[in-house]
């Protein structure tokens, strides 16, 4: 959200259109992928449904695709896709910091 409104303040339209969907796609690809773990760890049985696989095998190929036609095509602003992309990752970072400072406070 911050970056979405930051690019929004600045006017940058296009910027803010490409980094949701960079975003977007990108948190759809975590879902998939927490989804197939938690599928795995929890079925009990050695094989996992036939949708959760193949969401599993069209994670990447579906980022990658995503990439390369916004690359190739220009519609939208390459660079911000791609930063849309590590949307999952200042997610992460964020929560870490969040973990680690509750961690010492205990101690």
């Amino acid at each position: 959200m911050v970056g979405l409104l930051g690019a929004l303040l600045m006017g940058q339209g296009r910027f803010c259109l490409a980094f949701a969907l960079g975003a977007a796609l990108a948190i759809l690809n975590y879902y998939w992928l927490r989804q197939a773990v938690e599928a795995l760890m929890t079925s009990g049985q050695p094989r996992v449904s036939k949708s959760v696989m193949a969401k599993f095998l069209l994670r990447y190929p579906l980022a990658f695709a995503a990439v390369f036609v916004f690359y190739r095509t220009a519609w939208l602003p390459f660079l911000a896709v791609l930063a849309g992309f590590f949307v999952p990752v200042a997610g992460v970072l964020v929560e870490a910091v969040v973990q680690i400072r509750e961690g010492l406070g205990e101690s």
